[in-house]
């Protein structure tokens, strides 16, 4: 399972149906990172030194950062959408079906109607 780091932004109803499915989600609140606004360099460098894979819905600036900063453990970056729980399947699928995370970004948006 994969080893997540989610801005102060990211909904924690998508964290909690992610570490029910085994995956290991550390929060910014978790990390005492919350209403502190952290740079987005800097919250990518804390996950790249923790190992863990940034989420995120700002994906504008975490794909500039991903280009800039290529050795980074991950970013997902996902589409706003108040369906959590359908967010967090398309999340576990996502990495389920890559085999390492480092260096990669991964776009999760939500279906098409």
């Amino acid at each position: 399972m994969a080893r997540f780091y989610t801005d102060e932004n990211f909904p924690f109803p998508i964290v909690e149906f992610l570490r029910t499915f085994g995956h290991d989600v550390l929060t910014a609140r978790d990390a005492g990172n919350a209403n502190l606004k952290i740079p987005d360099e800097t919250v990518l460098a804390f996950a790249t030194t923790a190992e863990r894979t940034v989420l995120t819905r700002n994906r504008r600036d975490f794909i500039k950062l991903h280009r800039s900063q290529p050795g980074h453990a991950g970013i997902i970056v996902c589409t706003s959408g108040s369906d959590f729980e359908s967010q967090a399947i398309r999340i576990h699928e996502a990495v389920s079906a890559v085999e390492d995370l480092k260096g990669k970004l991964i776009r999760v948006n939500r279906p098409s109607i």
